[in-house]
């Protein structure tokens, strides 16, 4: 039993196919980092275009690095929220349409939801329940995820998320685009505690996160309180310890809200998923911190945090259970909350 799974939620246009175990047989993702770096941030229209042209090709390679052809697919599933809606209707549409040309089911899955996946993918085996941290450009939630498909929300991003905050400063701090791996570059040679940034509800029993003030914080570090200041006059040392100050004070509250969600629920397992997973800073403290509360941490390898069509192989648990989307699946870009 082969799937072909589509992945457009943003600015990746990726393709995928796996079996029921599930096994990953290809993993196929192209970048638009190109096209909108020069804007830094992405660009809603662009992506949606991008994806346009990218997705035959990219599925097409999918198709050719597993070794099958388009007629042995079985089930194809699609990500189909949330997003951006634009590039998510490139998906849907062509998910819609190999389904019913095909004549085989179709399977909708959540993003945000998929990430945690990605921690089942990569360790081979069973890890509900656990807490589930996802940690991406858009989102930032917590969750008690009590199977594959059954999710409790347990505490969001009151503002922005961690992911967009990394891009925000990047662009504050000159680094350039995407934000993530940039301040990651820049906070390596830099002293993390060379300012004292907020972490905002640290030490609160609520489980939400906010970085809004965070971001302000650094803008005002480097820029003034009237803004008059230039991010050119920093010197190389200076922007890396603002950069590793920042980084820190991240880190700091995504673990800490992750010991607090363990202690609250009672589980002994964190999976964590996202782009900003892939941040090596993050990575260690979380291992140190699993170690502390005798927990057992899932993270995907790299390639498995950042978007990608994969991860949308939770859509084998709904295939198990027949629960096949309508022929009229629409595109939701908004996280619906459960």
């Amino acid at each position: 039993m082969y799937f072909l799974a589509i992945e457009t939620s943003c600015d990746e246009t990726a393709a995928a196919v796996f079996t029921e175990e599930p096994k990953i047989l290809s993993n196929v993702v192209a970048s638009q980092t190109d096209l909108h770096a020069r804007f830094g941030g992405v660009v809603p229209e662009v992506a949606a275009r991008a994806h346009l042209q990218r997705l035959l090709p990219v599925i097409d390679e999918a198709m050719q690095q597993a070794s099958i052809k388009l007629d042995e697919i079985g089930c194809i599933a699609v990500h189909n929220t949330p997003g951006l809606v634009g590039a998510l209707l490139v998906g849907v549409s062509a998910a819609k349409m190999l389904a019913l040309a095909l004549q085989v089911p179709l399977v909708s899955a959540n993003h945000i939801e998929s990430h945690i996946y990605a921690c089942r993918l990569a360790a081979g085996r069973e890890i509900f329940p656990c807490v589930g941290l996802v940690v991406s450009g858009g989102h930032t939630c917590l969750f008690h995820c009590k199977t594959a498909l059954d999710f409790d929300l347990l505490g969001s991003t009151l503002d922005d998320a961690a992911g967009e905050a990394f891009d925000k400063v990047a662009s504050i701090l000159g680094l350039g685009f995407p934000g993530g791996p940039a301040v990651e570059r820049a906070a390596a040679g830099g002293n993390p505690e060379a300012h004292r940034f907020p972490r905002s509800f640290l030490k609160d029993e609520r489980l939400d996160f906010s970085f809004s003030g965070l971001k302000t914080a650094v803008l005002y570090t480097v820029c003034g309180q009237d803004l008059s200041r230039q991010a050119a006059t920093l010197t190389p040392v200076q922007r890396a310890d603002l950069a590793a100050s920042f980084q820190q004070a991240v880190v700091d509250v995504l673990v800490e809200k992750s010991r607090q969600a363990l202690r609250k629920t009672g589980l002994n397992r964190l999976a964590v998923g996202g782009g900003v997973a892939a941040n090596r800073c993050l990575r260690s403290a979380l291992e140190r911190m699993a170690v502390e509360e005798k927990a057992e941490l899932f993270i995907p390898p790299m390639k498995l945090c950042t978007d990608n069509a994969a991860m949308a192989a939770v859509a084998v648990e709904k295939w198990r259970r027949q629960l096949w989307a309508p022929p009229d699946l629409d595109a939701v870009p908004a996280y619906a909350i459960r």
